[in-house]
This record gives C-alpha cells, sequence and structure tokens, in this order.
C-alpha cells in the first residue's frame, strides 16, 4: 500500500533532515519508509493555494474513479476542461497527481494523511 504525508513545517532544515533520516533507515533496513511520500508546504497558506477546496475534489474523485483522462475528469466532476487541466497541473507538479503511459492522471496513493499543527503565538 502507498501512503502519502501531506505535512506543513516552516523549518525546512528540520523537514530535509526528517526526510534524510527517513531515506538512511529505508536503505539500512531494505524496507520502505513509511510514508511513503512526503509533501511539505512552508505555510497553510501555501498548502491551501496549492490543495484547493476544488482540487481536493479532484484528488478524491480520481482516487474513487481510477485513472483519468482530463476531458472525462471535468466531465465527471462537471467543470471547464482548462480550468481542471491547470489544477491537474499544480497536482503533478507536487507529485499528488501522476501520469499513466497512456496521459491519464491517477493518485498514485492508496492513502494520504494530511498532519499539521495550529500553536498559539508565544
Amino acid at each position: 500500500m502507498r501512503e502519502a504525508l501531506i505535512q506543513i513545517r516552516a523549518d525546512s532544515e528540520a523537514a530535509l533532515e526528517e526526510a534524510f533520516v527517513r531515506a538512511t533507515n529505508a536503505m539500512r533496513s531494505g524496507n520502505s519508509s513509511e510514508p511513503v511520500a512526503v509533501i511539505t508546504f512552508s505555510s497553510p497558506a501555501q498548502l491551501f493555494s496549492v490543495i484547493s477546496p476544488k482540487r481536493w475534489e479532484l484528488i478524491e474523485h480520481v482516487q474513487k474513479i481510477g485513472p483519468s483522462s482530463i476531458r472525462g475528469l471535468a466531465r465527471a466532476v462537471e467543470r471547464d476542461v482548462k480550468r481542471v487541466h491547470e489544477d491537474t497541473s499544480a497536482l503533478l507538479e507536487w507529485g499528488i497527481f501522476e501520469q499513466t503511459g497512456d496521459g491519464k492522471i491517477h493518485v498514485p496513493y492508496d492513502v494520504i494523511h494530511a498532519n499539521f499543527d495550529l500553536r498559539a503565538a508565544a
């Protein structure tokens, strides 16, 4: 089962260090690191600019139906093809979507976890 973790980390050095530790542990053990993919955003604003409600709807829909063409996806969610193409391009760029050999869009993860903390300013 492939998993992804979406997180918000303002401290990019700590996020890189965590990724390095996971990769090192996976290499030493021969097992894949859990979760398989970590997608890190620097702020809530960045997260919500990349994964807007409309894009989240696309992610959920593609997880449900499996690989789809952009045009077919646009029809399924009753949205303009141009806008769906823009949204899928952004999700491809961030690694949330991937393309199959025949150009269809799919979510390469069985589960996507979202993990972030909101803290009061000190």
